[in-house]
């Protein structure tokens, strides 16, 4: 993640494949953040501002912990820094964009089990379909497919993404990916490994998932979610949630996206297309990722890399507070932390006090 700490140290050794934590953590500094200029999600910060303020998170009565009460399941040693993740039938994927690697990490081994080789600094997320891991890169303007059966690239898609701070997705039809900030949604055709066609959306698209029957993307400058019908290629759904939406998930029932502007997650129906609530998550600023799993959306963002809301009651339940995080995922029974800074990932048992 990208925030200062006066003191901390973190290494993890793999031994006989298996992860060995040895860290130990003291205080954070109270505001800033460090920016790593390799980092395609870090990239996305620059632009000459100052130190923002500490994110606030939220205030309710028995929601605050802190990261140094949370003991990992394991811990994946990933060179480099591990950011973005998806799920396979039998494994977790997470790029390095430093290193342009994207690694597999066994669940049940709980060690990394193949690294490889994509194109030039992957970003803007990872999808699973089709017997594949779809790898957008913004250094190449590509977009890799890993063979999930042999952990080869088989494929280069000659289409990259629109921004380093977005996201992919696959539905049973197609892969997607918004390839033009001028407001452009691709159809990747997994049997041709070519563009098939092309859907108008909001200016400056960013985030992408597909879930209850849509893809949804977001634009953050214009506040909008718009919903694709896969099938069709044409939209469905466009509707204004919170300031600056970024990061999608899907769930429950609806699609929620992560607004960067004022740090809430909006919730919109996904058979209505309307805007349900905003929930006050006190996460505002760059960076961040969302996920649904196990019954709760789950938020990640630099100084509070873990926030879990309940969809049943549209509130925070629990939020961690401390060092760790940058992307987020729920799968085989466990939240999977990208720590991108301390180059590792970790994987947390859901029911930590």
């Amino acid at each position: 993640m990208r925030n200062r700490f006066q003191k901390f140290a973190a290494a993890a050794i793999c031994v006989s494949g298996m992860a060995v934590l040895l860290w130990a953590q003291d205080s954070q500094a109270p505001s800033g953040e460090a920016v790593k200029p390799d980092s395609p999600k870090d990239s996305a910060k620059k632009g000459g501002r100052g130190k923002r303020p500490p994110r606030p998170g939220i205030s309710t009565p028995g929601v605050r912990r802190e990261m140094s009460s949370i003991m990992p399941v394991a811990v994946f040693a990933v060179d480099g820094n591990p950011d973005w993740q998806v799920t396979s039938e039998d494994a977790e994927w997470v790029t390095s964009g430093r290193m342009s690697i994207v690694a597999r990490m066994d669940p049940k081994t709980n060690m990394v089990a193949a690294v490889v080789m994509v194109g030039k600094t992957p970003c803007s997320g990872l999808a699973s379909g089709f017997g594949a891991i779809w790898v957008p890169n913004c250094g190449d303007k590509t977009v890799s497919r890993i063979d999930i059966k042999t952990n080869q690239v088989v494929a280069t898609v000659p289409v990259g993404p629109a921004q380093s701070e977005g996201g992919i997705a696959a539905s049973p039809e197609a892969v997607w990916l918004a390839t033009d900030p001028k407001g452009v949604v691709s159809k990747i055709d997994p049997k041709t490994n070519a563009v098939s066609a092309e859907v108008t959306v909001s200016a400056d698209p960013a985030g992408m998932t597909y879930g209850e029957g849509y893809v949804w993307v977001t634009s953050p400058k214009s506040n909008m979610l718009t919903g694709i019908d896969p099938k069709t290629a044409k939209v469905v759904y466009s509707v204004e949630v919170g300031p600056g939406p970024r990061f999608v998930t899907s769930g429950a029932g609806s699609a929620w996206t992560l607004n960067q502007g004022d740090g809430t997650l909006s919730r919109v129906d996904a058979k209505t297309g309307k805007l349900i609530t905003n929930i006050e998550l006190g996460v505002p600023g760059t960076g961040g990722e969302l996920a649904f799993g196990g019954g709760y959306v789950w938020a990640t963002v630099g100084e509070i890399p873990i926030t879990q809301i309940d969809p049943a009651t549209n509130k925070v339940v629990k939020q961690w507070f401390g060092p760790g995080g940058d992307s987020i995922r729920f799968a085989f029974g466990s939240v999977w932390l990208s720590n991108l800074s301390m180059h590792n990932v970790w994987r947390i048992d859901p029911k930590q006090p």
